[in-house]
């Protein structure tokens, strides 16, 4: 095992469609081992000031996906009918699939998260006098 934790973490904006990759080592990465999915992240941790971010899921180094309904960072394998980690085919379809827990641990690569809530931009733009005022 490595000493240091490194994740990329996927950032989605939901306003614009656009993502953005960010790779976090060292004491950041640190920060967010014990998460759960569903968790608010400041992104100025992640180097996105004045971002809320919430943690909608990952994937672990042998690609298996995180679940939300199945809880701590352990690894499993479920007789799955829909949701994260199978798309069946046929209505009715269950298989037995290999999936993550929903705490990210050192064994997560890859960190989706999602914006929540963006603060709005101070001294940018016309009538910024007006606003800080």
């Amino acid at each position: 095992m490595k000493d240091t934790p490194e994740f990329k973490v996927v950032i989605s904006d939901p306003t614009t469609g656009k993502a953005k990759q960010v790779t976090v080592s060292g004491p950041q990465a640190s920060a967010l081992i014990g998460l759960r999915i569903g968790d608010e992240v400041d992104g100025a941790l992640l180097g996105v000031p004045r971002v809320k971010l919430v943690i909608r899921g990952g994937s672990d180094r042998s690609g298996a996906p995180m679940r939300p309904d199945l809880p701590g960072p352990v690894k499993r394998r479920l007789l799955l009918s829909q949701g994260p980690g199978f798309r069946p085919k046929k209505r009715g379809l269950r298989k037995k699939k290999l999936v993550r827990g929903n705490t990210i641990s050192e064994d997560i690569v890859q960190i989706n998260m999602v914006i929540k809530h963006k603060e709005k931009a101070v001294g940018y733009g016309r009538g910024a006098d007006e606003e800080a005022s």
